[in-house]
């Protein structure tokens, strides 16, 4: 009988400390929905979140109707008090979850800058009947709105909240960088009196941008400062749409920065396989964040 009961202990020991460790986690990355209450154009969308596992082992999502942040504080005493929305590609079909998600935004926590995994209702998703411009960009810009206005509630300087996408997201980073708004003051939810501009934009190899109206032509005035980084070996539209956008930049007199890695394909994120010098471009990345005084302790 004795024996029975310490097992009984024994186990019921083993039980609280898994459950403690999953709750430890799931308050350490928490998920907040962009419009907990249902967002709009999703009225009516039941069908439930879907999820693949690829052969390496990533989460790759579809089926989005409830879109939302996963939130990834840096350890205490680290917090810059910059943060970045990352915004995951997959063509706008599904989202790949670590290499363009979780994985960056682990590596932004552990260098003092907060990350927001964006999960993001899809636009060529067979059936769908969202759109890139409207329903997607949407998402990220209530994204960003939600950041800024709990802000203090997350050690974040509401004026050092930037965007990074890639791939599709990337196409996403670059719309919300160029199509943003002072928010409105009359809206009777908070979040949306939040203006949606990006202080500063990360598009990391995007799908073309001339697929998409980021309005090279008449880039307004505030457009974001730009880090902007893809391989040589990506499809040329890619290269070319980036490089275009560089010039326009400049041209407007906004503050850019342009990366074109040889030899380098699409689709490289943050993964522990990268070799060579594409192993350094996070680097860079918080180089250019330093040198542009958005590292600065608050």
């Amino acid at each position: 009988m004795i024996a029975r009961n310490r097992k009984r202990s024994f186990l019921l020991v083993v039980l609280c400390v898994l459950f403690t460790a999953a709750a430890s986690r799931a308050q350490e990355h928490p998920v907040v929905e962009l419009w907990p209450n249902g967002a709009p154009g999703s009225e009516g969308k039941t069908a439930p979140e879907a999820v693949r596992t690829t052969a390496d082992g990533e989460h790759v999502f579809s089926s989005v109707h409830r879109p939302s942040i996963t939130v990834y504080f840096p350890p205490k005493g680290m917090a810059t008090g910059a943060a970045v929305v990352v915004i995951p590609g997959g063509g706008h079909v599904e989202i790949w979850a670590e290499h363009e998600g979780a994985t960056v935004a682990t590596w932004l926590a552990a260098h003092g800058v907060a990350g927001f995994v964006l999960k993001y209702r899809l636009a060529r998703e067979k059936g769908s009947t969202y759109t890139i411009e409207g329903t997607e960009l949407g998402d990220v810009q209530r994204g960003i709105r939600l950041v800024r206005r709990r802000a203090a509630e997350w050690g974040v300087d509401p004026n050092r909240i930037g965007v990074m996408g890639f791939s599709a997201g990337g196409q996403l980073a670059a719309l919300a960088a160029t199509r943003f708004d002072a928010g409105n003051p009359q809206a009777t939810d908070p979040i949306d009196r939040e203006s949606s501009r990006p202080a500063f934009q990360a598009p990391i190899y995007p799908g073309p941008l001339a697929d998409v109206d980021v309005g090279f032509a008449d880039l307004p005035k505030d457009t974001p400062q730009a880090f902007l980084l893809c391989g040589d070996e990506d499809r040329p539209s890619i290269a070319q749409g980036l490089a275009e956008y560089y010039i326009e930049l400049k041209k407007a007199g906004i503050p850019a920065e342009l990366h074109i890695y040889t030899s380098i394909p699409h689709g490289f994120g943050v993964r522990d396989s990268n070799k060579g010098p594409i192993a350094g471009w996070t680097d860079r990345f918080l180089e250019w964040m330093n040198e542009r005084g958005l590292l600065k302790h608050s």
